[in-house]
């Protein structure tokens, strides 16, 4: 049997979607090797996953708990509401910084070798999400710590996991593409990280924030696709936290998610073709 190879301007425009499935098991061995890398040659290896949301709740919950004294009346220990933050949060601050220095990153692959592009920093994102999945056996031993049973409702949080990961794909595959061109955001990155982490609801709630924004600016702070999942997160697991899909600036978020997913496969499409000669 033989066959032909056809050329044609714009057929790998058109078949792009298509390839990303054809691809599939580039997913697979990029997520790992980032994995492997990310853990090489360190004596805690894998630990880290669990060590550094651990450490960090430690030292928010003597922050916002004992120095600043914002502890919520919840029934809930304080540790499991902070950690209910902290978890969609730190996926969401690796997911950035992993996948907007991931083009950069594999620059000979991308020089050499044809695949959709976008592959790369959505197995950035996978490799932090399986990150989150591991810090996640934290907050089940939180539970039986503090003896503590969550709501029913938990098991929706399955599909909160996928909305962190819309929440983190999308800045991630906008910044990913900047990198590239404007090598100035590897340094802007991290601060953006840093700065987003106090105005998201991480040591305190979105009911506390709330109390000293005036009502009229509530809506700017749910501007922040991040205040949102880490709403609904919470309310997963936290008995009497309030429901954020009655409270309708938490659609704000979830717009926000949206457009910021649209917005970034439409830049990363368009910059997509110049990355081998800017790389």
């Amino acid at each position: 049997m033989s066959f032909r190879i056809v050329i044609e301007p714009g057929k790998t425009r058109k078949n792009y979607w298509k390839d990303i499935w054809r691809y599939r098991e580039l997913f697979y061995i990029l997520s790992w090797r980032d994995i492997k890398v990310r853990y090489k040659q360190t004596t805690l290896g894998v630990l880290w996953a669990v060590l550094r949301p651990l450490l960090t709740m430690i030292v928010f919950t003597f922050v916002f708990g004992k120095v600043a004294r914002l502890e919520t009346t919840s029934v809930v220990p304080y540790p499991i509401i902070v950690f209910a933050g902290m978890l969609p949060w730190l996926f969401f601050a690796n997911s950035l910084s992993e996948a907007s220095n991931s083009l950069v990153g594999n620059e000979r692959l991308i020089t050499k070798v044809y695949f959709p592009r976008m592959i790369i920093p959505a197995s950035s994102v996978i490799t932090s999400f399986i990150d989150f999945l591991i810090s996640f056996c934290i907050l089940i031993v939180l539970f039986f710590f503090y003896g503590y049973a969550p709501p029913a409702r938990i098991c929706l949080m399955p599909l909160f996991w996928i909305l962190a990961f819309l929440a983190s794909f999308g800045p991630g595959l906008y910044l990913t593409a900047l990198n590239v061109k404007y090598r100035d955001f590897r340094y802007i990155i991290p601060f953006m990280v840093q700065f987003g982490i106090f105005i998201s609801p991480v040591g305190i709630t979105s009911e506390q924030a709330l109390k000293v924004i005036p009502s009229h600016l509530q809506w700017v702070y749910y501007l922040n696709p991040m205040a949102g999942v880490i709403d609904a997160f919470r309310w997963s697991i936290v008995t009497d936290a309030p429901n954020p899909f009655l409270n309708f600036p938490f659609y704000i978020s979830m717009a926000m998610i949206l457009l910021l997913l649209v917005l970034a496969i439409f830049q990363f499409r368009k910059m997509e073709r110049h990355f081998a000669d800017l790389i």
